[in-house]
């Protein structure tokens, strides 16, 4: 499958999906070593660094850099780029080498390697994958949302916004007050939580119908899962109904509602 850039530039999507691969089998290495030589750095934020981190991004910096190499790279671990700079940006990857470093460090397996495309503020093709499931979805436009299977099965996400009973998917490791009086509003009749980017693939496979994050999450959390949602049918937005936008002056995000259709909270 081809992904059209534009007349000058084309990526192949399984290259693409070969990279975030090889980031996979990286990151199991380190997973299925004795986690005690599985060392623990703590950032700024006071949020987890493992060795699988800077392997994974490793990789698919190296694997980026030569799929398209005039496209530049934003990725959690190399993220100190100014504004000035990435502001002319027109197209650039936006990647989480390893995203739900928590869910690595307590070994259940939730954790994903997002990679996005970003055209000036809108992600446009995104990539999950799964490690320790090899599970793949990948989504853009034009070209929709999809689902590969460990057993190497296909499958086309469309979704269908007449289901009368939703379930609302939600962190493992943040909530808030303002989420559960949001899911008061809907005919939400079934709540469960996952790690990582794996809500928004809930989302887009239908397995759950609303997810709503209230606080923050960085570009690279929601990027490669925002594509894969909104290619399936999803809709997402901030709260208000305002466009989710990406590479802003601050790389922070605010809140926001990914589900199967139109939902305002504020």
């Amino acid at each position: 499958m081809i992904f059209n850039i534009n007349n000058d530039h084309k990526i192949d999507i399984d290259k693409l999906l070969g990279i975030a691969k090889q980031a996979g089998a990286g990151i199991l290495k380190v997973y299925n070593d004795d986690p005690e030589n599985s060392s623990v750095t703590y950032k700024a934020d006071e949020s987890p660094l493992t060795l699988a981190d800077s392997v994974s991004h490793q990789i698919i910096a190296a694997g980026l850099a030569e799929l398209t190499p005039d496209i530049p790279i934003l990725s959690e671990e190399g993220k100190n780029i100014p504004y000035e700079e990435r502001k002319a940006w027109e197209y650039y990857w936006c990647v989480d080498p390893l995203d739900g470093t928590k869910e690595f460090i307590k070994r259940n397996g939730e954790f994903t390697v997002n990679i996005a495309l970003v055209y000036k503020d809108k992600p446009v093709l995104g990539v999950i994958y799964v490690p320790v499931t090899n599970v793949m979805y990948f989504g853009g436009a034009k070209i929709g949302s999809w689902k590969i299977s460990a057993d190497g099965g296909v499958k086309h996400l469309t979704l269908s916004a007449k289901i009368d009973n939703w379930t609302a998917v939600g962190s493992r490791t943040h909530s808030s007050d303002e989420e559960a009086a949001l899911l008061a509003k809907y005919n939400v009749t079934n709540i469960i939580s996952a790690g990582s980017s794996l809500k928004f693939c809930m989302i887009a496979e239908g397995t759950a119908q609303i997810y709503y994050r209230h606080g923050p999450t960085m570009e690279w959390d929601t990027a490669a899962g925002h594509a894969i949602a909104i290619y399936s049918g999803a809709y997402m937005a901030m709260p208000n109904g305002e466009a989710f936008v990406y590479n802003k002056p601050s790389l922070l995000n605010s809140s926001f509602i990914c589900s199967v259709s139109r939902v305002i909270a504020e």
